[in-house]
């Protein structure tokens, strides 16, 4: 899981703030009342909830925030509610029902001024919730895409910004598990298979970090399934454009091995 960064902890909590001074603070008492259903006006509730949220007690805010929305569905309180539950639910690490809530909001005021807002919680809920490469990366990809929703709807947004930097941690953790897959496969003796899945890394995600190593494992690979010219030509790519690597060198001494009436340069 990827941790939680200064810069994202504080765009969304300036948004919040934002969302909780537009709707007011005036609310009478409630700070100590039972999340349960019970009839409150709407001053009452929402002043209720942003007292929770304000000792940290984030799961039975979005509730009560859930509560506004429920007992006063026609006011503008409601919409507020909705997005401070799901930010609720997001500082609890609840990211499934942060979601649901931000996704609640989009269907209902698709064009209301704090959809950014939303598509970026939205985002952030993915975002944490990526594994290491040994696991699946469904959820990685849900990242990417809510990440890539986010700068395409709102490209001029501090909200865009920090998802452009996401992007590319995004984008070298797909890489990685790409490589993970084809180092099993030539390990099993798959050198097919794990051809395609370097060539995948090359071909796709070109600005990682890990395209040096995918084209050794394809020189390593083109040795091994017999084809010495393919070799040569991709030790050739990673010596143009990686020079000084160490796994040039390691691909360089390998073709001199297997190989040595080519040029690894």
């Amino acid at each position: 899981m990827l941790a939680r960064t200064p810069l994202k902890t504080a765009v969304l909590a300036v948004a919040a703030t934002g969302l909780l001074l537009t709707a007011g603070c005036g609310g009478r008492g409630g700070k100590n009342r039972d999340t349960a259903y019970v009839a409150r006006d709407v001053d009452t509730l929402y002043a209720a909830a942003k007292a929770r949220l304000d000792s940290g007690d984030t799961e039975n805010a979005a509730k009560l925030f859930d509560e506004v929305e429920r007992q006063h569905p026609y006011s503008p309180w409601a919409r507020r509610a909705q997005l401070m539950s799901a930010f609720s639910y997001y500082v609890a690490r609840d990211y499934t029902k942060s979601i649901e809530a931000a996704q609640r909001f989009l269907s209902i005021h698709p064009g209301n001024r704090d959809a950014g807002y939303a598509y970026y919680l939205i985002s952030l809920c993915y975002y944490e919730q990526i594994s290491d490469v040994s696991r699946d990366q469904k959820v990685t990809r849900q990242a990417q895409d809510a990440l890539n929703e986010v700068i395409r709807r709102f490209p001029n947004t501090p909200y865009a910004a920090d998802a452009r930097l996401k992007q590319d941690l995004v984008t070298d953790h797909l890489a990685g598990k790409e490589m993970d897959i084809g180092r099993f496969y030539e390990r099993s003796g798959k050198w097919l298979a794990a051809e395609l899945r370097f060539r995948n890394v090359i071909d796709h995600f070109q600005t990682t970090s890990h395209v040096p190593e995918a084209l050794y494992r394809l020189v390593e690979t083109n040795l091994a399934l017999g084809i010495p010219e393919e070799a040569e030509k991709n030790a050739a790519v990673l010596g143009k454009n990686y020079p000084g690597s160490d796994w040039y060198q390691k691909a360089f001494k390998l073709m001199g091995r297997h190989a040595p009436n080519t040029q690894a340069a």
